[in-house]
């Protein structure tokens, strides 16, 4: 009996996730580079249903979707030097899934992308 509740207790610290954690990382991009990237990512991505966003303020406020249980992230810029921080708050990680990391790396690609791109032509 006692051996059975030891690993019930086990396996629950194992499936739990953590919740509520603040993902930090800087780059060394100006917060508007970094905040198309991030537009970019929300609208595109095929993964988020964005549910607010701020650009004056450069938040959002997004789901997961196909989520079984339906997770509000949220992520907000700050300018740091010249560079800018990307703060994630994610309300889930755990073994199968990684929520910052996987808006992380998205915004990566975006960011990737949209510097790659030629820029825009505005004469017309």
């Amino acid at each position: 009996m006692m051996k059975s509740v030891l690993v019930a207790l086990m396996s629950l610290t194992l499936a739990v996730p953590a919740f509520s954690k603040t993902h930090k990382e800087t780059y060394p991009v100006p917060c508007s580079d970094l905040w198309a990237a991030v537009k970019d990512t929300l609208r595109n991505s095929g993964n988020y249903g964005i549910i607010s966003t701020d650009n004056a303020e450069m938040t959002a406020s997004y789901n997961i979707l196909g989520a079984i249980r339906k997770r509000t992230n949220s992520v907000v810029l700050n300018t740091q030097g010249s560079g800018c921080e990307l703060q994630i708050q994610s309300n889930y990680s755990g073994i199968a899934h990684d929520d910052a990391g996987d808006f992380k790396k998205r915004v990566d690609e975006s960011l990737a992308k949209l510097k790659a791109a030629p820029p825009a032509d505005t004469k017309k």
